[in-house]
């Protein structure tokens, strides 16, 4: 055990000294646009709370009465002893919303995507996957046994040529597998030249839209709403915009979502979601689909628009887009690291990303939008952004 510990301990002395050590900033309040870290309350401009239901006051009383009628927990997986009508009823909600015969759920997204490839897809199928890929995914494929191809990063010419590889190397089925956005970027998957590609190729197309669903598309309907097409498959969270907990789903063909029933092993060997979940998510899709949910993505889109105009008027270098995730590039993790700190100081949290969460060398601060957040509180972080910008050099 010394030995060991001890190796663990040099790698760990190796993070550190690379400049890559991950730390956690410790919460002591509900998640919103202010929160309370290290005493006082700071500006939040790194959470996936895009729609800022996280605490709102209908999914604390959903929530709250699901655990009152149905109590805290399954104690079981669902086909032992653990389906509650609570699941159905979300699972064909869910499947409602995004237009598809059925859905399943998940104790996370990351199950979900873990989950669906190993039991579709044998030795004589294909995987064609997104090179940025979540790793979710990544660790999923890697489960199955399919063939695996991997096209460039929004390359849909060599997405073409994987298609036309897998199919002359006798793949039976083939399928696409792509996030909708990226989300270390915040840019969205051609996903109409996708579906293009898998017609004329007769592949099938599964989209992760986890940083999509609830507020991008029609009705917050996600990327395949937004490019006007429709995937055969789709998974994602109640983990971001729909209420910010835990909790991930497949939705899609009636005969894969029963498939995944018998044989997913994330689905079979983990606990069902607690009720206050369930019940907490059914009312975010009560909200997401009405009137609320089109004035917080209207909300949402301007506060989007406001802080990238912000930001590039102070001169830093963004990447392009139009998602609610707005990276401002530094590229140096040590940089990225002091201007967090230096961000906290003003008031203001937001993250640093470095490797290996992205590409050495491109390190950045990954902002991120909610509707929680008014346009007082985007000109408090965006005087936040100037001063710890000047202090560290990064603008002049």
């Amino acid at each position: 055990m010394t030995e060991f510990l001890d190796e663990i301990r040099s790698r760990l002395d190796a993070i550190r000294a690379e400049g890559l050590w991950k730390s956690e900033p410790v919460i002591a309040s509900p998640q919103g646009a202010r929160v309370l870290v290290e005493g006082r309350e700071v500006l939040n401009l790194c959470s996936n709370n895009y729609l800022g239901l996280a605490n709102h006051p209908a999914l604390r009383a959903a929530a709250a009465q699901a655990m009152e009628d149905r109590g805290f927990g399954l104690a079981s997986v669902r086909f032992i002893c653990g389906t509650q009508d609570l699941h159905k009823a979300l699972e064909s909600r869910v499947a409602s919303y995004l237009g598809h015969d059925d859905a399943i759920l998940f104790a996370a997204a990351f199950d979900a995507n873990g989950a669906l490839f190993e039991p579709l897809l044998t030795d004589a199928d294909a995987v064609v996957s997104d090179a940025l890929n979540h790793a979710s995914i990544i660790d999923g494929i890697r489960l199955s046994k399919a063939r695996r191809y991997r096209f460039a990063n929004g390359d849909m010419d060599d997405l073409d040529r994987q298609l036309r590889a897998a199919r002359e190397g006798g793949a039976r089925h083939v399928l696409i597998a792509t996030d909708g956005v990226f989300s270390m970027d915040g840019h969205f998957a051609d996903l109409a030249t996708m579906r293009a590609l898998a017609d004329r190729h007769g592949a099938l197309l599964m989209v992760d839209d986890c940083h999509a669903t609830g507020f991008v598309g029609q009705g917050g309907r996600g990327t395949p709403s937004r490019a006007g097409i429709q995937a055969d498959i789709v998974t994602g969270t109640f983990g971001k915009a729909l209420g910010g907990a835990l909790g991930g789903f497949v939705a899609g063909p009636g005969p894969v979502i029963d498939l995944l029933r018998q044989r997913a092993r994330p689905y079979l060997f983990s606990n069902a979601l607690p009720p206050a979940i369930t019940g907490a998510t059914l009312t975010a899709l009560d909200l997401v689909e009405g009137p609320e949910g089109d004035a917080l993505r209207a909300r949402l889109d301007a506060n989007a628009r406001r802080w990238r105009d912000g930001l590039q008027a102070l001169g830093f270098d963004l990447l392009p887009g139009t998602h609610p995730i707005i990276p401002v590039m530094l590229h140096d993790a040590r940089l990225a690291q002091e201007m967090a700190r230096r961000l906290l100081s003003h008031g203001v949290l937001a993250t640093g990303f470095f490797y290996p969460v992205v590409p050495q060398g491109r390190a950045r601060i990954r902002t991120q939008m909610t509707a929680a957040l008014t346009p007082t509180d985007l000109d408090r972080a965006l005087d936040a952004f100037a001063r710890a910008g000047r202090e560290t050099g990064v603008i002049p």
